[in-house]
């Protein structure tokens, strides 16, 4: 058997980390260290990691710790894999730059299911032929960012390829504010929270006499944990920071 890789993760606890707790103990070659509560005081958190000395950290907490999260892993030579949204650009940049330096591994995804991912690729496809094009993300009520990392990366694949135009009428004009959701070069992306949804997202197209839909749907939290395994492995090879889980699937 190959070497273990031996992994702790933070945000144990939630959802998402008790799922990913439970990938860890169906895979030989992955080794759960533990839980670590980057909440804790500093010396705590540690004499923590010495204790189990973890190859990866997977972060799975809240968008006001995965910065504090990083710069822990830069400083005891843990690779991060980070599931958690919220890094803003500039942190994403600097943290590129961080990673690189240090010739660590890094891996920020906003989304974890591969079905997300081959939505974003096709999203991007189809934004050549048809530049006009609405974001609709789906989450459970108590998501904290809006709109989802998921949504913006999709926006970002889309932009770099869409011919540049401001959709809409000249004179729209919201009667209720916020109607039209939010612009991201010249499209729209619109949020939607309720209870019993987990995650969601349909891309639309529009074009003469035509429409194209392309949806994905995760009806639970398992169906990111082939994407986390995926990322733990991979990002023991790497010596940068990687955002999207896109550029590692063919």
């Amino acid at each position: 058997m190959e070497k273990q890789i031996r992994v702790a993760v933070a945000g144990a606890n939630g959802r998402m980390g008790r799922e990913v707790v439970a990938m860890l103990g169906k895979d030989e070659q992955l080794l759960y260290t533990g839980a670590l509560d980057t909440r804790a005081a500093e010396e705590e958190v540690r004499a923590r990691l010495d204790e189990m000395k973890p190859d990866v950290l997977v972060d799975f907490t809240t968008p006001h710790s995965i910065y504090k999260n990083m710069e822990l892993c830069l400083a005891h030579g843990i690779r991060p894999v980070v599931g958690t949204t919220g890094l803003t650009a500039e942190q994403l940049d600097e943290m590129r730059k961080r990673f690189a330096e240090a010739q660590l591994g890094c891996i920020v995804a906003p989304n974890f299911a591969i079905g997300a991912i081959l939505c974003m690729k096709f999203a991007a496809m189809a934004a050549k032929y048809m530049p006009d094009v609405e974001i609709i993300e789906l989450h459970h009520d108590n998501k904290l960012d809006a709109p989802s990392g998921t949504a913006l990366k999709t926006a970002e694949m889309i932009a770099a390829v869409r011919q540049e135009k401001q959709q809409g009428h000249p004179q729209e004009k919201e009667t209720l504010a916020g109607a039209r959701g939010a612009n991201y070069e010249g499209f729209r992306i619109h949020s939607v929270r309720l209870p019993g949804l987990v995650a969601h997202q349909e891309v639309l197209f529009g074009a003469t006499g035509q429409t194209l839909s392309i949806r994905h749907d995760s009806i639970s939290r398992e169906s990111f944990m082939p994407g986390v395994n995926m990322a733990i492995k991979a990002v023991m090879n790497l010596s940068g920071l990687v955002y999207g889980l896109e550029h590692l699937i063919d």
